[in-house]
């Protein structure tokens, strides 16, 4: 069955406003009202509600009492408690999958890898986002990893925190500007040392992965302990 003509404007703005949440061309911590944003987007007070509410229910959009709609604020303490639960986690979890993963999971994590040194990583059509291809295969490829642990709790645990990280580690290529990182570099090294079974070292390298794009914005957020006078520091 079709969409209506609301459903479609709906469907439309959500991801216009999701892009640019996503690229920080809406800042995090922004307020966003219905006028402002009927006109930005030229649709109806109504429909630019009912995409709010989408992106309140994805993570992206926080409603507030007396403040309204806002984008998800950029905080230091709560990025800085999320890295330290997964780089606790995640590289357990990591470790875990290491040494209990079969042939079929090494398999599976080379496959993955492949299909994500292949995918484009920006937009071609908005140089400020991650392609969509890469963000998927980037999730896949990192979840073929931890897939060969065969502890489920902690493994859901790990999946979660993932979930959650996702629109930070969007914002880290979009306020974080680090264009001498090799991202491609990094995940060759994490397969490699899974394929050579060196539990250790891939534990050491996912902790650092996961630390280092998480720094790329904890010290770009307003309530860091070094931010004075409004200003960001961040690199």
């Amino acid at each position: 069955m079709a969409k209506s003509g609301g459903a479609t404007r709906t469907d439309g703005i959500h991801q216009a406003l999701r892009a640019d949440i996503l690229a920080a061309r809406l800042m995090p911590g922004e307020r966003l009202k219905f006028p402002d944003l009927a006109e930005r987007y030229k649709v109806s007070v109504g429909v630019t509600r009912e995409a709010l509410t989408r992106l309140v229910a994805e993570g992206l959009v926080v409603a507030r009492p007396h403040q309204g709609y806002l984008v998800r604020p950029l905080s230091h303490q709560d990025l800085a408690e999320l890295t330290q639960a997964r780089v606790e986690i995640e590289s357990l979890v990591l470790r875990l999958s290491v040494r209990e993963g079969d042939l079929r999971w090494e398999a599976d994590a080379v496959a993955a890898h492949h299909l994500l040194e292949r995918a484009p990583y920006r937009d071609p059509a908005d140089p400020d986002l991650l392609a969509d291809e890469w963000s998927r295969a980037h999730a896949a490829f990192h979840l073929a990893l931890l897939a060969g642990c065969r502890n489920r709790r902690l493994l859901d645990t790990a999946r979660s925190l993932r979930q959650e990280a996702e629109l930070y580690r969007q914002w880290s290529v979009s306020l974080g500007n680090e264009p001498g990182r090799d991202v491609a570099a990094e995940h060759r090294a994490l397969l490699d040392a899974a394929v050579a079974r060196d539990a250790e070292q891939a534990r050491n390298l996912l902790r650092d992965h996961i630390a280092h794009t998480a720094q790329l914005l904890i010290s770009c957020a307003p309530d860091h302990p070094n931010q004075t006078g409004g200003e960001q520091g961040g690199r």
